[in-house]
């Protein structure tokens, strides 16, 4: 005799309510999320603009139907598309992320908050045109950076104390659940309609982790939140239209988000929605590395400075001992082949093996006419991983959030050097006075990728004076970056 399963419609998930009460209602009163904000702005633009020299992302660009312009559509930064906001979020998103840049959040789990960043900005680049054209006020940058730290916040918060890639799903779940509230508002749906596009988010399918882990690893890790953010537009604009939601979406019997997907374990929390995350934000500054092997690279940079002193090379070391954290060992400890620049960008023996040899990691090392050197292998395999339960500790610690490794190298001749650890990357909060000069300088390298001296400074004039940028229209700020 089957179970009797109530046909009574609930009341929506408490978590779905926290989401859209949050959105709708919470004022951002810190100045230090703002600040980071445009910082965050200005780093994820200036992250796509590198990304247009590489034709494997290019190639995902444009619209569907070769040739298609909107009428008063989204812009997508360093090129010439117009597109509705759902490609245009697929577009941006895309640029973003491509080259594993963007700014990072790890906990229990990790992802990267700015990669929401293409929806929130052609939704409101195409409301903004769309409000001029109709004789309307358009929405300002100050929404976008709003926008922006509420979506930060819910993907980070949420992320705290639940992990997603444990059970085998994509961290751009969360990229598509805060795109899609966030895009919500900007949309001016009601709280039910918010409601509502919020709970299709989480029924919809969820991307699985297979992309991003050997054997698998490959370019769909680059597409990945680009395709997420997209597809938040396209169900915020579905719930706009009336579309009905789905109230009990994650703790329906059977047939919810939890027991489909989470092993049957609720989501737990470890602080309300505010500004805690963009505040605590990590930045990718110095390297296009995945976050866990930031200080891996950083302490690999100077060891190379102590070979080159002790007129030594790669062919003198015959083992390097890295003490790292349970996260890194689980993510990107690698060995054998690396079958592309997706499965070399996240192997830490990869991305530190690069800086001893040539004292740099840059987005063009992890392409195959780097890789075929044979000296890079070589070293990787006498890389060795190995967890330190206190940095793990210090990982997940809300007080410390590190991302701690320690690298010793020994020498065939017997010797070693002392170990070296770094234990907060240039882009942690405790770096910032160290970091946010080094960040623009990034910024200014990549609009000279892209755009002649004249707009490069318009670009740099109105993005590092903070109060008018706040003020300015959104499809101003976005004009300057049309070519």
């Amino acid at each position: 005799m089957s179970a009797q399963i109530s046909n009574v419609r609930p009341e929506p998930d408490q978590v779905l309510v926290d989401i859209v009460e949050y959105v709708l209602n919470y004022e951002i009163q810190s100045p230090l999320a703002y600040e980071t904000a445009r910082h965050c702005l200005i780093d994820t633009l200036g992250c796509g603009l590198e990304a247009l020299e590489y034709p494997a992302c290019t190639k995902l660009l444009g619209p569907l139907v070769p040739g298609t312009v909107v009428a008063h559509g989204a812009r997508v930064p360093g090129t010439r598309f117009e597109l509705d906001p759902v490609q245009a979020a697929f577009n941006i998103g895309t640029l973003i992320r491509w080259l594993d840049f963007n700014d990072c959040w790890l906990a229990a789990e990790w992802g990267h908050p700015s990669d929401n960043l293409g929806g929130i900005l052609a939704v409101a680049d195409w409301l903004s045109r769309t409000a001029v054209a109709a004789g309307r006020k358009p929405l300002l940058m100050h929404d976008v950076l709003t926008a922006m730290i509420k979506a930060h916040e819910i993907q980070g918060c949420i992320a705290l104390e639940n992990s997603f890639n444990k059970v085998g799903l994509d961290h751009v779940v969360l990229v598509k659940v805060a795109s899609t509230a966030v895009v919500a508002r900007l949309l001016d749906l009601s709280r039910d309609e918010m409601i509502n596009a919020v709970s299709l988010a989480w029924v919809d399918g969820q991307s699985l982790r297979t992309y991003r882990h050997s054997p698998n690893t490959g370019s769909r890790k680059s597409w990945a939140a680009g395709d997420a953010t997209s597809r938040a537009v396209r169900l915020a604009l579905l719930a706009k239209t009336g579309e009905m939601g789905y109230p009990s979406a994650l703790t329906a019997p059977v047939w919810g988000f939890y027991d489909v997907l989470f092993k049957g374990r609720p989501f737990s929390f470890q602080r309300p929605y505010a500004s805690y995350v963009m505040e605590n934000v990590l930045f990718k500054i110095s390297f296009p590395a995945e976050f866990h092997s930031q200080t891996a690279v950083e302490a690999a940079m100077s060891i190379h400075g102590q070979l080159r002193d002790l007129g030594k090379s790669a062919d003198d070391i015959s083992r390097i001992a890295i003490r790292t954290h349970e996260a890194c060992i689980r993510i990107i400890d690698k060995k054998g082949a690396l079958d592309n620049p997706a499965d070399r960008d996240h192997c830490i023996q990869y991305m530190v093996a690069i800086p001893l040899l040539f004292g740099r990691l840059t987005a063009a090392d992890y392409e195959d006419s780097v890789a075929a050197d044979p000296r890079i292998d070589a070293l990787r395999e006498k890389i060795v991983c190995s967890e330190d339960p206190g940095f793990t500790r210090d990982y997940h610690d809300p007080e410390k959030r590190s991302i701690a490794n320690a690298l010793t190298v020994e020498f065939t001749d017997g010797s070693r050097l002392d170990e070296l650890l770094v234990e907060y990357p240039i882009g942690h909060k405790r770096r910032r006075g160290d970091g946010i000069p080094l960040l623009e300088a990034k910024f200014r390298t990549n609009l000279a990728r892209r755009f002649p001296a004249k707009q490069q400074n318009a670009i740099l004039d109105l993005s590092l004076d903070h109060a008018r940028l706040l003020a300015t229209p959104v499809h101003e700020y976005v004009d300057l970056y049309v070519i």
